[in-house]
């Protein structure tokens, strides 16, 4: 039985004061970001060895991940502008979200059993676009329902179920080797089993879980004066585009300058995503073969330092939460960067697998500030009423990073770096430290208030 006293308010006005939330609201309206997370978590941890398997190059593979931060760009400025504007009986994002969630919980079916490469690549452009159909409404639906003191706690605590969603989906693969399925047993295009009930596990996490959210706390609903306001321009695509246009002409300051901490942060992280079982397979094992056993226990080796450091991230989201009150978001987030770059660099020194879950606590600060303390500094700076665009639009420094390093790595794969996939994590490094400094520069804004 859902709890109703934190909802009394619920019909008041948008624009007025908000109704403040217990804790344990907060947490069931954010655990569909779990479900969603766990999507990226698969992603992130299986993509790049779902790709070996099917004959892909270690150099080609930034452009097959190019799906991500091109759906991102194209979908989430869209959709969050028009999730603004959006009237109808189920509210302003929550269209977006169940649309999102049966895509998404699809695309996970069917990714593990792609036949061929072009077919994977195919299928994460929809997984992707699916993702972000989802994701910045649901960002801007946290800044709809909580306040300015309660919205550190609000994206942290996404930030925690981020780490959380992403430690059990690295882990998924080993945990479900524990259980007693083979590490070896794989089909006819060299996938193993084990990614396939991985996928499967996620599929039904991606739906459930949103629907939890959505139908548990609801959206404030629209006062009269606001839906007559968003009446008098009505939902269209010359409209939407229109109010993307003006909303970049018209950023704030604040988030002009976390663009630049933004470029250098994510560009690594994508590094890092992309090629980490690749160094580890030549740290650990001495490998560059997929169908090697050396290989495959590189991937999973990935699997459990990637639930490590997430679940760093999920216990350092909530040990940030008073830290950052106290010291400010900006500079918390330029320590986090600081470790992260940090952790980086020493990754492919090590040769001893056990060595290695030491610079994971470096990237897992970094991961849990990177999922929330940025979107802190935002939502401190844009109007209400455009929480929606100004998400949409905030996510482009994230996807144009992606796309930069998409389309710049394999240039600088086999001459810079020397084909040596951890020559990649030291850049990753190099930029997570510059992301440090980039990040000290932003100019924290004054909160932001509606109009009385």
């Amino acid at each position: 039985m859902h709890q109703k006293a934190d909802d009394s308010t619920g019909n008041a006005s948008a624009g007025a004061r908000k109704p403040r939330l217990s804790l344990a609201r907060i947490f069931q309206m954010n655990i569909g970001f779990f479900g969603l997370q766990f999507s990226f978590g698969l992603q992130q941890s299986n993509m790049g060895p779902i790709y070996s398997y099917l004959g892909a190059s270690e150099a080609a593979m930034p452009l097959l991940w190019l799906a991500g931060p091109m759906t991102g760009l194209l979908v989430q400025p869209l959709i969050g502008a028009l999730s603004d504007r959006t009237i109808s009986r189920f509210g302003r994002r929550t269209p977006y979200f169940l649309i999102g969630a049966i895509l998404c919980s699809l695309g996970l079916l069917a990714m593990p059993y792609s036949p061929t490469l072009w077919v994977a690549a195919a299928l994460l452009w929809v997984l992707d676009a699916a993702n972000n159909v989802t994701m910045e409404p649901y960002r801007a639906y946290v800044g709809d329902r909580l306040d300015a003191k309660q919205r550190p706690i609000g994206f942290l605590t996404q930030s925690a179920f981020t780490g959380l969603a992403q430690t059990l989906a690295y882990l998924a693969p080993s945990i479900l080797v524990y259980a007693g399925m083979s590490r070896d047993a794989v089909d006819l295009n060299g996938i193993p089993h084990i990614t396939k009930a991985a996928f499967l596990i996620g599929a039904v996490l991606s739906l459930s879980t949103i629907l939890w959210s959505v139908l548990s706390v609801r959206e404030l609903p629209l006062t009269p004066a606001q839906i007559a306001e968003l009446r008098r321009t009505p939902l269209s695509a010359r409209n939407t585009l229109r109010e993307i246009g003006d909303a970049i002409r018209e950023m704030p300051p604040t988030m002009r300058q976390l663009a630049v901490a933004m470029l250098f942060q994510w560009y690594a992280m994508f590094c890092y995503w992309q090629y980490i079982t690749f160094s580890l397979a030549r740290s650990l094992h001495g490998t560059s073969d997929p169908a090697s056993p050396g290989f495959r226990a590189a991937a999973l080796a990935t699997g459990q330092l990637g639930g490590f450091y997430n679940f760093i991230a999920f216990v350092g989201a909530f040990a940030l939460v008073p830290v950052t009150r106290a010291w400010g978001a900006r500079n918390i987030h330029a320590l986090c960067m600081l470790a992260a770059g940090a952790a980086m660099l020493t990754i492919p020194g090590i040769t001893t697998q056990n060595w290695l879950f030491l610079p994971m606590i470096g990237i897992g600060l970094g991961w849990a500030s990177l999922m929330g303390n940025p979107y802190i500094m935002l939502a401190d700076s844009i109007p209400p009423a455009r929480t929606g665009v100004y998400m949409g639009i905030f996510n482009m420094f994230i996807v144009v990073p992606m796309m930069i390093q998409s389309l710049t790595l394999p240039l600088l794969y086999n001459g810079v770096l020397r084909g040596d996939p951890r020559n990649v994590l030291y850049l990753s490094g190099a930029l997570m430290l510059a992301a440090a400094l980039a990040t000290m520069r932003v100019t924290p804004a004054r909160t932001v208030t509606p109009a009385a």
